[in-house]
């Protein structure tokens, strides 16, 4: 692949509706309107009420998974404008240009999207989800299933499911789901290949159900193919800004959720913060705190200068390496490349984060009741789903929405219906259908 081959990769081609391609001339670019469709969109409200890494809000607001998307949006396109205009530098004689504008809107709609496959109660719903099929009551349905439908079960994906929510025809929508642009739905897909590579872990871009619908984007846009049967591709360019400004916010923000949780101390995040800063710059930057007397703003402060710091590091790193990350040569992450200096402050704070942070009584608490709730729902909707002639199933199916194809011949796209369901719950509705399905909670007589 040739620097050439840019047009490709920033294909404004819509998904299903690729016979109606064109150009059109107004106000806002194909890309642009990408990101308007995503925000307005129901299933990008719904992140309002899906835990990001704390429980939702009580008196104290910590991010949730809409909050967490609009800021890794924020830094995304700062990240990508900043790649461009180096890019814009470096080909000015190649009359490229043109394309290289847009890679911020691409970037900042794949922010957008990155999560809006993940179900409720943060990764430990992703977990819960695979372990009910690998370890728990959905082991004896292993004989309905092919090997690679059974792998997409025991490894869901959040990842994957993003893509598929955004380009699977549900029952009375559209063709093409979102009808987003090639680019943008390549730039989410952080493992382009299917669950029978990923040695059984939970990294994963496409279920099998949307493998031909992700081979059309990719071979349209020249992406390689590094293995034929089953097919896996080299990443589009643009997943590793996306996958970077996501790096860089939730690390970053969970600091600052953590302090106003008390989980860390004001000195603690300071302390962690100011290591992303030289020695003899800590003088000057004690001083422009001392500006204002709120600790918020003082660490918030610290946040805004790091987060700019990373964003320059992370597009140095993919100007320098752009030759072997279009040619699908380019191994790891943006992050794994910054300045040494930068990388020790950032682990500092990874270190932290897992010990005081992920381990904290309050996000055991809630993976351990995601647990729960989306097992048990799994179980009941799927039972229901399998064997619709008992009477309790006649009952339950009628909460499933029209748009599922519970009604499907095959077993795969009925559990897969049912997934796209539970994993399109919010924590609340997630949690008020398994009280009322198990009896804790009855409607007002």
């Amino acid at each position: 692949m040739s620097q050439s081959d840019w047009h490709r990769l920033l294909s404004s081609k819509r998904f299903g509706l690729e016979e109606f391609h064109d150009h059109r001339k107004d106000g806002r670019t194909e890309f642009q309107r990408d990101y308007d469709r995503l925000i307005f969109s129901a299933p990008f409200r719904r992140l309002q009420n899906k835990t990001q890494v704390f429980p939702l809000p009580g008196s104290i607001f910590v991010h949730n998974r809409l909050t967490h998307s609009l800021e890794v949006s924020s830094v995304g396109r700062s990240l990508a404008t900043n790649i461009a205009r180096q890019l814009e530098l470096k080909y000015q004689k190649e009359n490229l240009p043109g394309y290289f504008s847009e890679i911020g809107s691409i970037v900042a709609a794949g922010c957008l999207a990155h999560d809006m496959g993940n179900p409720p109660f943060g990764h430990s719903g992703e977990k819960a989800i695979a372990t009910y099929f690998s370890e728990g009551k959905g082991k004896v349905l292993r004989e309905k299933f092919s090997e690679a439908q059974w792998n997409d079960f025991i490894s869901f994906e959040g990842n994957a499911n993003a893509f598929r929510l955004l380009t699977h025809q549900f029952n009375g929508r559209r063709q093409g789901g979102f009808v987003l642009t090639y680019a943008t739905l390549a730039s989410i897909v952080k493992y382009p290949y299917s669950s029978a590579h990923s040695g059984g872990k939970q990294k994963f871009g496409f279920f099998l159900s949307e493998r031909e619908s992700f081979a059309r984007i990719a071979d349209d846009m020249g992406l390689m193919r590094l293995t034929d049967d089953p097919p896996k591709y080299a990443r589009h360019p643009l997943v590793y800004p996306v996958e970077a400004a996501d790096d860089i916010c939730y690390q970053i923000m969970d600091l600052e959720d953590a302090y106003k949780l008390k989980l860390l101390s004001t000195e603690e995040v300071k302390q962690l913060l100011l290591g992303f800063f030289p020695e003899e710059k800590h003088s000057r930057i004690q001083e422009t705190m001392n500006l204002v007397t709120d600790v918020n703003e003082q660490i918030a402060y610290l946040r805004s200068r790091i987060i700019g710091i990373l964003i320059d590091e992370c597009a140095d790193v993919f100007v320098k390496n752009e030759t072997l990350i279009l040619a699908g040569k380019f191994q790891g992450c943006l992050m794994d490349y910054i300045s040494p200096e930068i990388a020790e402050a950032y682990n500092a704070c990874s270190k932290t984060a897992f010990k005081k942070i992920y381990k904290s009584p309050d996000v055991l608490e809630i993976e351990l009741a995601g647990y729960q709730i989306i097992s048990t729902l799994l179980d009941k909707l799927i039972d229901a789903v399998l064997y619709p002639e008992k009477a309790y199933s006649k009952l339950l199916l009628n909460r499933i929405p029209e748009q599922y194809e519970i009604n499907s011949d095959d077993p795969y796209i009925q559990v897969q219906s049912v997934l796209d369901f539970v994993s399109g719950m919010t924590d609340l509705y997630a949690l008020d259908l398994y009280r009322k399905i198990t009896g804790m909670s009855l409607p007002a007589l």
